[in-house]
């Protein structure tokens, strides 16, 4: 069927009034507003969220290097290890590394030990040791001759050199210089005087033990004397070191059978002296040779001889006459006869233990 132009005009319009009534509908208008309200809604809940993301963001890495940090504390306590920051520090001069110049330095002094004297008896020395306060209080004299009681009562040779040398027993026996007193540990009577055992310490780093008779040394005892800083006319070139006496006593002097005996540093004799008295067995009476006496001497080697000799209280009978040139022979080689030794003419009186002789 063919329209007109009316009918069309009609036909559009119509059309046109169907999409104005839809929009014009109000439940269609209600649902299209609240879907727009809920689109809004959820574009601000985003927006939202975004802004408070961004602000937490800080927070969130803090915490998650706090979590990595805590988890790697919880590893290494795990492992026994510590964490970098609780290591000891390291010091920059380690000890390690300064061993080596300690052990260099005791090299250096080494040379300057071997050069001390060497001596014929027991490589010993006599140089004072210096390990104490001397002028520590508690080091009386009360304490040192208990200290020093058990060593000289088990005849300890080397604890006595020791204690002889430490600064405490010098200074001690320095006390007494140039009397005629001692300082005693030991048995006395009932007047306080020394009888029965006991020990004594002298001037000049002098020591007796042994027996007493109210006061006296009397019976069996052993005196020493160490040359400590000391010299005198016997011992003018420090060759000896100590000397000392061992057996019967009476009178406060050697009285009877008994051994004299010195340490004899070696390495001080020259060449061209010899021999030296090392040890003197024999009778003694009032600190004086008297009897058939036996001797041994020691050479700048080391080498050793043996002698005898005949004394009546201190002169020596003579085996060959020298006075035409002002000496005598006191002392006869017991491997060659006709080998003596000899000392000067004026000497030939008081031989024997003379530091002990009034």
């Amino acid at each position: 069927m063919k329209l007109t132009g009316s009918d069309k005009n009609n036909n559009q319009e119509g059309n046109g009034g169907e999409s104005g009534s839809f929009l014009q509908n109000p439940i269609m208008t209600r649902i299209l507003l609240a879907v727009i309200a809920v689109l809004l809604i959820c574009i601000l809940i985003l927006v939202t969220i975004m802004t408070s993301r961004k602000d937490r963001s800080p927070e969130t890495d803090s915490d998650l290097q706090q979590n990595i940090t805590d988890y790697a504390d919880r590893q290494q306590e795990a492992d026994g290890q510590a964490l970098p920051e609780e290591k000891p520090a390291v010091p920059k001069e380690e000890p390690e590394e300064e061993k080596p110049e300690e052990e260099d330095e005791e090299e250096e002094e080494k040379p300057e030990e071997t050069k001390e004297p060497v001596s014929a008896d027991d490589d010993k020395t006599a140089v004072v040791i210096d390990i104490e306060d001397e002028n520590d209080e508690a080091y009386t004299k009360e304490y040192i001759l208990k200290e020093a009681y058990p060593f000289f009562a088990d005849n300890n040779q080397d604890a006595i050199w020791d204690l002889a040398h430490l600064k405490r027993y010098v200074k001690l026996s320095n006390e007494l210089k140039g009397t005629e007193e001692y300082y005693y540990q030991g048995d006395v009577d009932s007047e306080g005087k020394p009888h029965g055992t006991g020990l004594a310490i002298y001037e000049k780093s002098s020591y007796y033990f042994g027996e007493w008779n109210h006061g006296v040394r009397s019976g069996k005892g052993t005196w020493y004397r160490y040359y400590i800083g000391q010299r005198n006319k016997l011992n003018a070139m420090g060759v000896y070191m100590s000397h000392s006496y061992a057996g019967e006593w009476k009178d406060n002097l050697p009285n009877g059978q008994g051994a004299e005996h010195y340490d004899v540093d070696i390495s001080k004799l020259e060449p061209t002296r010899k021999i030296m008295i090392q040890n003197v067995v024999g009778n003694f009476t009032d600190g004086l040779y008297d009897g058939d006496m036996y001797a041994n001497t020691v050479d700048y080697i080391g080498n050793v001889q043996e002698w005898e000799g005949i004394a009546k209280n201190g002169v020596f009978t003579l085996w060959r006459d020298m006075s035409a040139i002002g000496e005598c022979s006191v002392w006869r080689y017991r491997e060659d006869k006709n080998v003596c030794m000899d000392i000067d003419k004026s000497e030939n009186k008081n031989q024997g233990i003379r530091e002990l002789l009034k």
